[in-house]
């Protein structure tokens, strides 16, 4: 890595955990994509992931007695099958349909946000079997597999202090989960990772706190806006490096 890529990279990491500072959720959607210019997939992924899931565990300590345990037992066994899934794919897949992949699924959800499409009414716990799946899968692939949680437990949750707390501790285990599975695969055992986990720690941390910390103005819509538009813009220049540009 040069010493370019460790600048971008250092913007890049505390602008997305700014974020999820701000939002609760998100670093993985805006770290991947644009860190993934530079740097192969299966660094990338990995990196985030322990990120991530210290992240997960610093924030849970507000929400832990709010977790809806009986939600999220319904959600892990497809969850594991979906890790052990997209982990086998993101270390045999080649680089360009993973990117193009990756660029149209994080397109999808910048248009989700951007104009807030999603319904009210409550769904069946059934749907949990499809969306453990997904979510493993693609959390496993890209790194990016809070969406579909997201989507299926605010159908399911009302109370926004349980759905917080329910999704720190979905997402902690399902961290959790990943890191066992990359680490029997090899994905956390590369040469630079330590050192760049060791340089990205306090960035994270860094960015958690002014996130927590500064209060915007603006609306929880106004924030997905915000999100969402910088997601299409990430996915629009995956799809433009994928294709040779």
């Amino acid at each position: 890595m040069t010493p370019e890529i460790y600048l971008a990279a250092f913007f890049i990491l505390l602008f997305a955990y700014f974020l999820r500072g701000i939002t609760g959720f998100g670093s993985g959607l805006i770290a991947i994509p644009l860190l993934a210019h530079f740097l192969p997939l299966t660094f990338v992924v990995p990196m985030v992931l322990v990120l991530d899931f210290v992240a997960s565990v610093a924030l849970s300590r507000h929400t832990r007695l709010q977790v809806r345990w009986d939600e999220i037992r319904y959600l892990i066994p497809t969850t594991i099958a979906g890790i052990l899934l997209g982990t086998f794919l993101l270390v045999n897949l080649p680089r360009e349909p993973l990117l193009v992949a990756l660029a149209l699924f994080v397109i999808f959800f910048g248009l989700r946000y951007v104009f807030n499409v999603h319904g009210e009414n409550p769904i069946s716990r059934w749907w949990s079997l499809p969306t453990g799946l997904i979510g493993g899968l693609i959390g496993a692939l890209f790194g990016t597999g809070g969406p579909p949680y997201v989507v299926y437990l605010s159908h399911r949750l009302h109370d926004k202090t349980q759905l917080r707390g329910t999704l720190s501790g979905l997402f902690m285990l399902d961290g959790a989960l990943r890191v066992i599975t990359f680490l029997i695969f090899g994905l956390l055992l590369q040469t630079e990772l330590l050192t760049s986990l060791l340089l990205a720690l306090p960035l994270m941390a860094l960015g958690l706190y002014l996130g927590n910390k500064v209060h915007l103005g603006i609306s929880h819509r106004q924030q997905l806006v915000i999100i969402g538009g910088l997601l299409l813009l990430s996915g629009g220049s995956l799809l433009w490096k994928a294709w040779g540009g």
